[in-house]
């Protein structure tokens, strides 16, 4: 049920047509913004926009089994950090009544 997907030349582009800002300068803050939030998850801190959501690391447990899903091979992986959303009240509303696509076959 994946929709389009939008990147962020068509982000830059959408601001620039809301604000007539120069796209240069619409595409330096928005990669300023990714990069403290990519610096602050590498920091272990949490990124909070209200009625949007929150971005935190969260560890994820080592196991000794798993499997390379690519060759099948049975690996030992380590604890390690992980990012991750949750969405905020707003969002959780705004998309609850997407349009529905056919019913998966269970």
């Amino acid at each position: 049920m994946a929709g389009k997907k939008i990147t962020k030349i068509e982000i830059i582009d959408s601001i620039y047509e809301k604000t007539g800002v120069s796209r240069k300068e619409i595409k330096t803050v928005v990669e300023l913004a990714f990069e403290a939030i990519k610096n602050a998850l590498a920091a272990g801190g949490v990124i909070e926009f209200r009625g949007f959501g929150t971005f935190e690391t969260r560890i994820r447990k080592g196991r000794r089994k798993a499997r390379n899903p690519k060759t099948g091979k049975e690996v030992s992986v380590t604890s390690h950090g992980i990012a991750a959303f949750r969405p905020g009240r707003e969002l959780k509303q705004a998309v609850w009544i997407l349009p529905q696509t056919e019913e998966p076959d269970i």
